[in-house]
């Protein structure tokens, strides 16, 4: 049986992480999510690798969150913290990602699905795509704060409210009238947008970009504006010493 969280890495520069549970709508168990921050650390290794794209399989969902089994065993609302202390991990990494990320979306992005989806950079998904977290009437739980936050600046306030306390699913219209999707495609199409979109971000500044993702994500989540340590780092870089030498010459 082949895993369930695999790479692929191509010799365009893209690195593609298959989410393959169809038959639980690529429900994350822990050792998958696992998986996933090992294969995250492995492209981050390798330098022919300059942009990731995340997907599931089958058709029917990206990912679908944790795999409700898992709550199970839960005795009180310590083992929520911990729980959430984990996923914020998972969720944090990928912001965290140098390089530029996809989310590649067949079908339903909810719960923590939505909320790896929303960790990346771009998302392109098929005209049946649906996005939400109905947690009010599925599990009654919550989401952490950090994760609100994120919904909340995709999303805007009023969005995340339906979405959360009226379990309210946007469409894949919807989700790009607000910006929160880059391009939607036909199924058969899907792929070909990724990485046509990833060839994109793959030709530009990965100095500049890294910056503005590091950047978003600490007036996001930190609710920082400190960025003397990026800023150093950009104009410091021999990519600007290059591009400045490169476009002086042309005039």
């Amino acid at each position: 049986m082949s895993e369930p969280v695999r790479l692929t890495v191509h010799a365009s520069g893209a690195a593609e992480i298959l989410i393959d549970r169809p038959e639980r709508h690529n429900a994350m168990t822990l050792d998958m999510y696992e998986s996933l921050l090992a294969l995250i650390a492995q492209c981050e290794a390798n330098d022919d690798v300059h942009c990731i794209l995340l997907r599931g399989a089958g058709g029917k969902s990206f990912i679908s969150g944790t795999d409700i089994g898992y709550f199970k065993d839960f005795r009180d609302g310590r083992d929520g913290l911990a729980y959430e202390a984990f996923v914020e991990r998972v969720i944090d990494t990928i912001e965290r990602i140098t390089m530029p990320t996809i989310a590649v979306i067949d079908g339903w992005a909810v719960g923590g699905g939505l909320a790896l989806a929303t960790a990346c950079d771009f998302r392109v998904c098929t005209d049946a795509s649906r996005f939400g977290a109905p947690i009010a009437k599925t599990l009654s739980n919550t989401l952490s704060s950090r994760n609100i936050a994120r919904l909340q600046a995709a999303f805007g306030t009023p969005r995340v409210k339906k979405m959360l306390m009226l379990a309210d699913y946007l469409s894949a219209d919807e989700a790009l009238a607000c910006g929160y999707v880059h391009e939607i495609c036909g199924r058969d199409a899907l792929q070909e947008a990724a990485h046509s979109l990833a060839q994109r971000l793959i030709a530009l500044s990965p100095v500049t970009q890294h910056a503005v993702k590091e950047s978003l994500r600490r007036i996001v989540i930190d609710q920082r504006l400190d960025d003397e340590d990026l800023i150093e780092s950009v104009y410091g870089s021999s990519r600007f010493r290059e591009a400045v030498a490169a476009f002086t010459s042309k005039s």
